[in-house]
């Protein structure tokens, strides 16, 4: 897996294409990854590295992932482009989440560190 870490703030880049964050195991493994071996208690991540189920809120996948990620100091941010998704909830997630400090759905990487830094 390639990890980049921005030496200036501290947040890691998880810079895959393929699914690295299948359930909620996978997400604390990587969790523990980001933050044992890089020192890292931000994250950038793919939207493509999330397994689509991530997206549909019925599963509550995000739910958990996140309510792990929040209890354990991670912030996290996901880059990619959610207009395609129809879903209202996950609409009003979206914004909600962008509003607050540990989860933010972006379109970029310099949008994400700053954001990311914004909250710290």
């Amino acid at each position: 897996m390639k990890i980049a870490v921005n030496q200036e703030n501290g947040i890691a880049y998880v810079q895959e294409k393929r699914i690295v964050i299948s359930n909620v195991q996978s997400a604390l493994d990587l969790m523990a990854t980001i933050s044992y071996e890089y020192g890292c208690n931000a994250m950038i991540i793919n939207k493509e590295a999330i397994v689509e189920d991530f997206f549909d809120l019925r599963t509550r996948l995000a739910g958990e992932i996140v309510q792990k990620y929040v209890n354990y100091g991670m912030k996290l941010a996901i880059i990619g482009d959610f207009s395609a998704y129809s879903s209202r909830a996950l609409k009003d997630y979206i914004y909600e989440c962008n509003k607050g400090n540990d989860l933010f759905f972006v379109a970029n990487e310099e949008e994400a560190n700053k954001l990311i830094e914004n909250s710290k």
